[in-house]
């Protein structure tokens, strides 16, 4: 009996820090557009200060194989905000961060204190800010403000028109 209160207590000891890390959680919906043509939209993710700089790069989807228009990454300028504030000095692909176009539905990204795009967040007033472009299609972008670290849970939510559907951020402590 002993033996086995100790392992279990041992094991919620262990795991304690985990549960309380700081966590930052964005969905992100890509809907569905009744288009001739339809490519899907490359986008990024970040988090920009109260200076309007980009503070963290959480995540760009955009095509990563050759085609025959050309790489992926070519039309990652059309990423206009995102690429005159952070993208044009990246060299992509960057791991944890660049991936894959995603297609039509909601999509989740999880971050948390102790991952490279937070963790040296300062403690301030931020925006998370998400981009849309898509080829033959349109641009939009939407912002979403919060506090970090959070004393007490936050959430927020957003609304694209076009290229963006719901996009909520509800931020831990």
């Amino acid at each position: 009996m002993r033996v086995t209160l100790t392992i279990a207590l041992s094991g919620l000891i262990a795991t304690a820090p985990a549960a309380y890390a700081a966590s930052l959680d964005v969905n992100v919906e890509v809907p569905a557009l009744n288009v001739a043509e339809y490519h899907r939209p490359y986008v990024a993710v970040w988090i920009e200060g109260a200076d309007q700089k980009v503070a963290a790069n959480l995540s760009v989807w955009y095509q990563l194989k050759d085609t025959a228009e050309g790489h992926g990454t070519k039309w990652l300028p059309d990423l206009r905000q995102w690429w005159r504030k952070s993208g044009r000095t990246l060299q992509v692909p960057v791991d944890g961060v660049t991936g894959p176009t995603r297609p039509v539905g909601k999509h989740q990204l999880s971050f948390n204190d102790r991952q490279p795009q937070l963790r040296g967040l300062a403690a301030g007033q931020y925006t998370l800010v998400v981009e849309a472009a898509r080829e033959v299609g349109g641009r939009e972008l939407v912002k979403i403000p919060f506090t970090w670290p959070a004393r007490t849970a936050q959430n927020g939510s957003a609304q694209g028109t076009a290229e963006l559907g719901a996009v909520t951020l509800a931020v831990k402590p």
